[in-house]
């Protein structure tokens, strides 16, 4: 329930003050007399609570009214939101290379992996009206979720992604996008969008990463390539004796062939080599695919006015019926 006018409901502040110095006043007397020697021969006499329960009646039927002028209404809306015709695929490599942590979040080192899931959740965020699905890959590559508006589906499956999840030794890359394109294949689409992540080379699969390319332009997919990892050497955590150690292994991401995958497309290839840069990858990315969604929203609201106003003076009536009746006090 809401008000149109809920500033009015401070009237209500002012009936305890009202009630206060009604109290201080007194009661008119019922009876006058010249001496109180009459009435000492009266024993038992007990002072009556119907007028507590009179005022009680008067006050509250006060503030009810009060409720009805704010304009107390029922709301209800319902919004219909048109999706804006961008289809997106992540498709996330989750070879064990992507355990080297070189990233810092929020002042703790975390791997590659925990960085790509934070990123990949505020681009998510940025673009409620997309059909959004995920492909993870390694040895092999498997569809984590298909194209969905329901992101809060979406971003559980992303964080269900870990590392050792599936075979992870290699990476196919060409399997990766090659199962992205094909989520988008059969889809009308105003714009069809992939956004490949991995840190390595193609070392696994039968499709070759331009083949896949040249399968995606075909079909008009978009493929934004971005390569994770630092330069030179990354730090891989290894445990001896239950304690974390690491030991320096040497990145090797295969930048030609993820430029040229996306030169193919249409696409751009980026290098996130620090976590302000990959931040800054998908706020470009998501610039340069935006586009704007038809939004309806309809509001239905019921008045509650008149059920507030009868119940208000009824209390009101009741009280004045009870005075001249049942309680009725004399003269």
């Amino acid at each position: 329930m809401s008000f149109a006018h809920p500033y009015l409901l401070l009237l209500l502040l002012i009936l305890p003050w009202v009630a206060w110095l009604k109290g201080r006043q007194g009661r008119a007397p019922a009876f006058v007399y010249s001496s109180v020697r009459i009435l000492e021969g009266l024993t038992g006499a007990r002072r009556s609570r119907a007028g507590q329960f009179l005022a009680a009646l008067r006050w509250l039927g006060l503030a009810v009214l009060i409720t009805a002028l704010a304009q107390p209404q029922r709301t209800r809306s319902e919004t219909t939101v048109r999706a804006s015709g961008v289809d997106i695929v992540v498709a996330l490599d989750l070879s064990g290379s992507m355990r080297a942590e070189d990233f810092e979040l929020k002042g703790e080192r975390v791997n590659r992996l925990t960085m790509a899931k934070h990123v990949l959740d505020g681009f998510i965020r940025n673009r409620p009206n997309d059909r959004i699905g995920l492909v993870a890959f390694a040895t092999e590559a498997y569809t984590a979720a298909p194209l969905t508006l329901d992101h809060d589906f979406l971003q559980q499956n992303i964080d269900r992604l870990e590392l050792g999840a599936i075979q992870d030794q290699s990476t196919a890359i060409g399997s990766g996008l090659s199962t992205a394109v094909n989520r988008l294949r059969d889809l009308e689409s105003k714009s069809k969008i992939v956004v490949l992540m991995t840190d390595g080379q193609n070392n696994a699969g039968n499709i070759d990463p331009r083949v896949a390319a040249e399968a995606a332009a075909a079909l008009g997919v978009k493929v934004y390539t971005i390569g994770v990892g630092t330069r030179g050497e990354a730090p891989v955590p290894v445990y001896f004796m239950g304690q974390k150690m690491y030991r320096q292994q040497p990145v090797d991401i295969d930048e030609d062939t993820l430029k040229a995958i996306a030169d193919k497309t249409g696409g751009r290839y980026y290098r996130a080599d620090n976590a302000e840069r990959f931040q800054s990858i998908y706020e470009e990315i998501d610039r340069l695919e935006k586009t704007e969604a038809e939004v309806k929203k309809y509001t239905q609201y019921q008045e509650l006015f008149g059920g507030f106003l009868g119940a208000g003076f009824g209390l009101l009536l009741l009280e004045l019926l009870l005075q001249q009746t049942v309680w009725r006090r004399l003269p």
